[in-house]
C-alpha cells in the first residue's frame, strides 16, 4: 500500500463510519517511539495498558505523562487501535499510556471509572521508572474516554479510591466528550449507566469546582454524536466561571471520529489537534 493510497483508504473508512484504526496504525512509523505492550495495572484481562515513550530524553524537565482513554460508548474499544495517538504524543516528547478498561455489559457505571483511576494510579506509581515525574501527569480521552478522564479530573470520588486526588493531576484534555448527557438517548450508554436509574452525579458538568485542574477542551463545531455546545462549551463555561484555567476550541471540518484521527501522521491536515495538545503539554508537535 502506498502512503497516498493508505491515506485515502483511511479517510474513506472514517467518513463512511467504519473503523480505520488498522489502516491508520499501518501508516504509523514504529521508529519514532519506544514502548512496551500489555502492561497490567490490575488483575482483569481488560486492565492492561500500552506504554509509548520518546526515543531520547528531553533536556531539562522530565517529559509529561499522558494517560489516554479511548471512546466507544463504554461498550467497545481496544488499546491496540490507538497506537496512532501514542505515537503522535510520544514523538512530540510525552510519555503516553493508552489504557483498556472493562466495558458494558460486563460492567456498568462506575466500574469503568474505577478502572480508569487504577490506570492513573499505575502512572503515579511508575512515573519515575518511566522517566517522567509525578507532578506532570495528565488525563486525556476521546468521546466516552473523555468522559472517564473528566470524571477523574472533576469528581474526587474516583481518584480517592486509589489514594489520589484531582489536585495531583497536571491537567485534563477532553476531545469530543459527553459531559452533560441526561436524559440518555444512546442505547449502549443506557445499558452502561443503568438508565433510567441514572443519577445527576454521573455527569461531569455537575462536579466543577475551583479545584479542577488546568483543562483543554476540543470538539468538532458540528458534532453529530455529542452536542458540542451543551457538553464541551457548557463544561468550558462552568470551568471558566469557577476560575479554572480552561482552553476551548471548536473545530471546523472534522467529525466526532476524524477529530481524533487527525492526530495520525497521514491526517494531520484535517485539524490542528496535535499542535493544540502539544502546546497544552508545553511540547513541540512531532
Amino acid at each position: 500500500m502506498t502512503r497516498r493510497t493508505g491515506v485515502l483508504a483511511a479517510l474513506s473508512a472514517l467518513l463512511s463510519g467504519c473503523s480505520a484504526a488498522g489502516v491508520l496504525n499501518a501508516l504509523v512509523p514504529r521508529e519514532t517511539y519506544q514502548g512496551q505492550e500489555d502492561v497490567a495495572y490490575g488483575p482483569d484481562p481488560r486492565q492492561r495498558l500500552d506504554v509509548f515513550k520518546p526515543l531520547a530524553p528531553a533536556g531539562g524537565q522530565p517529559p509529561p505523562i499522558v494517560v489516554f482513554f479511548y471512546g466507544g460508548s463504554w461498550t467497545r474499544g481496544d488499546r491496540a487501535d490507538y497506537r496512532f495517538v501514542g505515537e503522535a504524543l510520544a514523538s512530540s516528547g510525552a510519555i503516553v499510556l493508552v489504557a483498556d478498561y472493562r466495558l458494558s455489559p460486563q460492567v456498568r457505571y462506575p466500574d469503568f471509572l474505577s478502572d480508569s483511576a487504577a490506570a492513573v494510579k499505575w502512572a503515579f506509581d511508575h512515573a519515575r521508572e518511566l522517566g517522567g515525574d509525578v507532578s506532570g501527569i495528565y488525563v486525556m480521552g476521546h468521546s466516552a474516554g473523555a468522559y472517564n478522564a473528566a470524571m477523574l479530573a472533576l469528581d474526587p470520588r474516583w481518584l480517592a479510591g486509589v489514594g489520589l486526588a484531582p489536585a495531583r493531576l497536571a491537567g485534563f484534555i477532553g476531545i469530543a466528550g459527553p459531559y452533560d448527557f441526561l436524559p440518555i438517548e444512546n442505547p449502549d450508554a443506557r445499558v452502561a449507566f443503568n438508565w433510567p436509574q441514572t443519577a445527576p452525579d454521573t455527569q461531569p458538568i455537575n462536579h466543577v469546582t475551583a479545584a479542577a485542574p488546568r483543562t483543554l477542551l476540543l470538539a468538532p463545531a458540528e458534532d453529530k454524536m455529542v452536542n458540542p455546545q451543551r457538553s464541551t462549551a457548557g463544561l468550558a463555561g462552568r470551568l471558566s466561571a469557577a476560575g479554572v484555567d480552561v482552553t476551548l476550541k471548536l473545530m471546523d471540518g472534522v467529525s466526532h471520529v476524524t477529530i481524533l484521527a487527525s492526530m495520525a501522521r497521514p491526517l494531520r491536515r484535517l485539524a490542528p489537534v496535535l499542535p493544540q495538545v502539544a502546546a497544552f503539554l508545553r511540547l513541540a508537535p512531532g
